[in-house]
């Protein structure tokens, strides 16, 4: 197991070196990944096919500012599974507030990991309308945006105009074929950086072949 990273972890496991997190609710499974205890910690296997942060991180991603006590604005949890890593990483005295809109999805997010984790903060609500989040206090130190919607970025950046710090981190999700089908997946990437630019220094994007096809992740700086 790796010691000098203390947000994730790189575990053996059947034969292979896995990515994995310190579970915060120990015991408790969210998408039934594999728990494995090491000298009295228990561990959860980080399945990057699953979560496009882990796959950011298979893929190499330089920077990571989700840290112990880190409080996080996270459009589009889903049924939650990379929100409950990012939980585990930002401990019981960090902070996510997380948003999704679907109803059916929201319930299962609510069922299976936000009804047991007490740093996060459900929110019920269209990411398109950040003023009526009326749970989220202060600004937050990162904002990580997976909604899939044709105009994510607009989305992404309004949010981040009302909640994330000076110099905050934002981590985009870039769905290709949710904006435009007939444009190639590498220019909608560009064009999405280039509304960007204007609020952010883009640090990194990263394509997450193999692990999500026709997806890419933007990280930047907020500069406003």
């Amino acid at each position: 197991m790796k010691e000098d990273n203390f947000e994730f972890f790189w575990i053996n496991s059947d034969g292979e070196k896995k990515l994995a997190t310190e579970n915060l609710v120990i015991g408790n499974q969210v998408y039934n990944e594999k728990l494995i205890t090491k000298k009295g910690t228990e561990y959860r296997l980080w399945d990057p096919f699953r979560s496009k942060l882990a796959a950011a991180i298979m893929n190499g991603l330089e920077i990571f500012p989700f840290k112990n006590k880190s409080s996080v604005l996270y459009l589009g949890v889903s049924t939650g599974t990379t929100v409950s890593h990012i939980s585990d990483i930002v401990g019981p005295s960090g902070i996510i507030f997380g948003v999704e809109h679907a109803s059916r999805v929201a319930r299962d997010f609510l069922d299976r990991v936000a009804s047991h984790r007490a740093n996060i903060i459900p929110i019920l609500q269209d990411a398109r309308k950040p003023k009526e989040y009326f749970s989220v206090f202060g600004k937050v130190d990162v904002v990580y945006v997976d909604i899939a919607q044709p105009d994510q970025t607009n989305i992404a950046i309004e949010n981040c105009k009302m909640y994330l710090k000076k110099d905050g981190y934002f981590f985009l999700v870039i769905k290709t074929r949710s904006i435009d089908v007939t444009k190639s997946p590498k220019r909608i990437v560009e064009e999405e950086i280039q509304r960007m630019e204007v609020y952010f220094e883009i640090l990194q994007v990263i394509d997450l072949h193999p692990y999500d096809k026709d997806h890419a992740m933007v990280i930047a700086k907020f500069l406003k």
